[in-house]
């Protein structure tokens, strides 16, 4: 009887822990449905799914179990983050062998130290009516975004950035969306922030947005991404004029009150914008908005395509609305690329640098 009911309690315990696997997000983002109701408890099968997932391989043994401990420390991360983020999902993603310092080195890439002094030719936006505003717009709906691209492991986010706001505003303005080169950014660009001596456009190693802006003015333009392809590696510069595919008129610097980004964001297109990216090197989908995060520390540039009306509820907040991004780390990541948070609060700093573009019309 003794045996009978050990064997009993046994296959309870075993059949509790698969169940728990199941429920568990962290594993049910990694696992096919069709392995869901197998015991998969181990970090061990985790590290597996994720090398085959996104097609990871090391070097060396050791090289291996440094990354599978790195692994295994960015799972609890991601379960904090979970618990500080409840609006938001996070869990595994491409970046989950990476430490929090190698993922700053790699895909970040903003470079903004002090109180920012933006180039002569950046004016303060006018003010905009802000009435009639539509309650949810999104550029992506109206032609004006090319697709996701992806930086690699290069801190060029500043250039995408740029890039993007560009590409909308020509698009407006002459109702053709073109892909634009990064890469003459990355190779070309060394304007620097007047106020800065250290903020200074410097390809993978960074830049600003409003640099950029300010580098395209003095340049003349842009290359289209297919004359002057990325690389995502600093190289030498081989800009040519005649191949000339969009060029700035102006750019302005859009203050932080949200009525008025959201204004700019209708009138002029895509707005390049800079972010605290604490959250985001753990984000799996839905609206983010952390219960704490930087608003002063801006480390990565990012594009503003448009924001929803509502469509999460915590209970602090109520049903609230939220900005969408575009972001710069390919679309197998976030929601296809992009990344959602909860608006009305500055949050991750996302109101401070927010720079909007108009292209001339050629």
């Amino acid at each position: 009887m003794k045996t009978l009911l050990s064997l009993i309690l046994l296959i309870s315990v075993t059949v509790n822990a698969v169940t728990d696997s199941v429920t568990d997000p962290l594993i049910r983002q990694v696992i096919p449905e069709s392995e869901q109701q197998q015991p998969l408890l181990t970090d061990e099968h985790h590290f597996t799914l994720f090398k085959s997932k996104f097609n990871k391989a090391y070097v060396s043994e050791e090289e291996h179990d440094y990354r599978f401990s790195v692994f295994k420390a960015n799972l609890r991360r991601a379960k904090r983050h979970q618990l500080l983020d409840p609006t938001a999902e996070h869990g595994v993603t491409k970046f989950s062998d990476l430490t929090p310092t190698e993922f700053k080195e790699k895909y970040l890439g903003l470079r903004s130290g002090g109180k920012l002094k933006f180039p002569a030719d950046a004016n303060n936006a006018p003010i905009l009516p802000t009435s009639d505003l539509p309650e949810e717009f999104d550029w992506r709906d109206h032609g004006a975004v090319t697709p996701v691209k992806d930086q690699g492991s290069c801190g060029s986010c500043w250039s995408f950035s740029t890039t993007g706001a560009l590409e909308g505003s020509h698009f407006l303005q002459t109702g053709e969306l073109v892909s634009l080169s990064e890469q003459q950014l990355v190779d070309c660009d060394h304007e620097c922030d007047p106020a800065e001596k250290n903020s200074c456009d410097a390809g993978c190693n960074g830049g600003l947005m409003n640099n950029a802006f300010e580098y395209i003015l003095k340049a003349g333009g842009v290359q289209k991404e297919s004359d002057y392809p990325y690389t995502g590696k600093d190289g030498t510069c081989h800009f040519d004029k005649s191949k000339i595919a969009a060029s700035v008129a102006n750019f302005s610097v859009v203050g932080t009150d949200e009525d008025q980004i959201a204004a700019n964001l209708v009138k002029h297109g895509p707005l390049a914008i800079g972010i605290n990216a604490a959250w985001m090197q753990t984000y799996i989908g839905k609206v983010s908005c952390p219960y704490v995060c930087s608003k002063k520390r801006l480390d990565h540039g990012v594009l503003l395509v448009g924001y929803g009306s509502a469509g999460y509820a915590p209970s602090r907040l109520k049903e609230k609305p939220y900005w969408i991004i575009k972001n710069s780390w390919g679309p197998n990541w976030g929601e296809d690329g992009y990344y959602k948070i909860c608006s009305g609060y500055n949050l991750c700093g996302m109101d401070t640098m927010v720079s909007a573009v108009v292209s001339t019309n050629t």
